[in-house]
C-alpha cells in the first residue's frame, strides 16, 4: 500500500477558470471528476473521435483480429480524405503499426479511413462499431458519422464527459498506446509507384514539450469544432485526463487543459494497494481437490481530494470458508473491503484461481482406497 500525490499547485480553496465553453478532469485509475464545465453539452470533436478509432483497432488487436505487422492497403476512398494527412496513394500498403502512428502522431485522416477499412471492411461499417461501442461504455451522447472527424454533419457529436470516458478506456486498457502518442516526430516511407519517398509526421500535441508529464492524447480542429483536446499526463504516478472542447484558438486550447492538470495534480492524493499478499485458500467440497487457491480481481485505488489520512485506511478480507464443487477459475470467492474512518470507500473483488471438477465415483473410491492404505 502506498499514496501517490505531488505538491498543491492551487493553493487551498482555489478553484480554476478556464475560458473554453466546455471542459472536465477526471483522474484515470478511478474515473473520478475533478472539475467540470458544461461537460455534458454536445459538440463537434473533430479529430477527437480518433480516439474511439485507436480503442477498436488495439481491441481489434487484442482480439487477434489483426495484428501490428498486418499490412492495410489504402483505397481510393481512403485517399481522397481532406484535412490533416499523411498523403498516402491508392493502393499503398502500410503496416497497421504505422497507421497507428500516422493516427496518433500527425492525426492522418487517411490512416484513419484505411485502418477502419481494414477492421470493417467499409469505413460506415466501422463507425456502427464505433457508435455500438460508445454505448457499451456508456456515452449518453455521443454520435459519430465518420471515423476521424472531418465532417462537418451536426449529427457528429459528442461531449466533454463522453471524451473523458473512451479517453480513460483507451490509456488504462492500453496504455501501450504512449508509444506512439509521445512520439514528437518520426520518419514513414511511402512505397508507391511512383517509387519511395520519406515522409516526416509531427506531433500535433504541442503539450508534448510544453507541459512536464504529459503522455498523449488527441488534438482536434475544424471550423465547426475550433479546437479540441484530449490531454493526458502522468506525475508522481498519478494520470489525469484533461478534455477541453470548442477553445477559440489553439493557444488557448493547451493552456486551459494545462491549467486544469494543473488544478487536478493539486488537489490529488493516490491510495493504491497492489494486493500482491497471498490469500489463504478456501475449502471445497464434493471435488476433486479439497482445496482450491484464490487471487485479487486486482488492484485497489481511492483517491482523495480534502487532504484525508490515507493511513487510516483499513483492509478487510471476507471470504467464503467453503465453495461447493465445480468451480471455474473467475468465479466469486468474496471481496477485500477498505474503510476509512469507519466508512467503506471500496473493494476489490476475490476469485478462485483454477477450475474444480465435481468428485465422480471413481474419485470417491479412490479416496477411499488411499485412506484404506494408510
Amino acid at each position: 500500500m502506498f499514496f501517490q500525490g505531488v505538491l498543491p499547485v492551487c493553493a487551498e480553496g482555489e478553484s480554476v477558470e478556464i475560458e473554453s465553453p466546455s471542459a472536465i478532469l477526471v483522474e484515470a485509475s478511478t474515473g473520478t471528476v475533478l472539475y467540470e464545465k458544461a461537460a455534458d453539452e454536445k459538440r463537434s470533436p473533430a479529430s477527437v473521435t480518433k480516439i474511439m478509432t485507436a480503442l477498436l483497432i488495439f481491441e481489434a488487436i487484442e482480439s487477434g483480429k489483426i495484428k501490428l505487422t498486418d499490412e492495410a492497403v489504402t483505397s481510393a476512398h481512403a485517399k481522397s480524405m481532406g484535412g490533416s494527412q499523411v498523403f498516402l496513394e491508392e493502393g499503398e500498403k502500410q503496416t497497421v503499426e504505422t497507421l497507428i502512428k500516422c493516427i496518433m502522431i500527425a492525426s492522418g485522416n487517411d490512416a484513419a479511413v484505411t485502418m477502419a477499412e481494414h477492421i470493417s471492411g467499409t469505413e460506415q461499417e466501422f463507425v456502427n462499431l464505433m457508435n455500438r461501442r460508445a454505448k457499451e461504455l456508456g456515452m449518453l451522447n455521443t454520435n459519430f458519422v465518420d471515423c476521424c472527424g472531418l465532417t462537418e454533419d451536426p449529427n457528429h457529436y459528442t461531449t466533454a464527459r463522453d471524451i473523458a470516458i473512451m479517453s480513460r478506456e483507451l490509456v488504462t486498457r492500453f496504455p501501450q498506446i504512449y508509444d506512439y502518442t509521445t512520439v514528437w516526430m518520426e520518419d514513414i516511407t511511402h512505397v508507391t509507384r511512383q517509387g519511395t519517398k520519406v515522409f516526416g509526421l509531427t506531433n500535433t500535441n504541442k503539450l508534448l514539450r510544453s507541459y512536464e508529464g504529459c503522455k498523449g492524447l488527441k488534438t482536434g480542429s475544424t471550423s465547426i469544432a475550433k479546437y479540441c483536446l484530449s490531454a493526458t499526463a502522468v506525475r508522481n504516478g498519478i494520470e489525469l485526463i484533461s478534455v477541453i472542447m470548442t477553445a477559440p484558438n489553439s493557444k488557448t486550447r493547451f493552456a486551459n487543459a494545462a491549467a486544469l492538470l494543473n488544478y487536478g495534480f493539486g488537489k490529488c492524493v493516490l491510495y493504491t494497494d497492489e494486493n500482491k499478499d497471498v490469500l489463504p485458500e478456501i475449502r471445497v467440497k464434493r471435488g476433486v481437490e479439497k482445496t482450491v487457491p484464490c487471487r485479487y480481481e486486482g488492484e485497489f485505488n481511492y483517491l482523495d481530494t480534502d487532504g484525508a489520512d490515507l493511513s487510516a485506511i483499513k483492509k478487510e478480507i471476507v471470504m467464503q470458508e467453503e465453495m461447493e464443487a465445480p468451480l471455474l477459475n473467475g468465479d466469486s470467492a468474496g471481496e477485500a473491503q477498505y474503510f476509512l474512518n469507519g466508512k467503506k470507500i471500496g473493494a476489490v473483488k476475490l476469485l478462485v484461481d483454477k477450475d474444480v471438477e465435481k468428485a465422480g465415483f471413481f474419485d470417491y473410491l479412490k479416496e477411499a482406497w488411499y485412506a484404506y492404505l494408510c
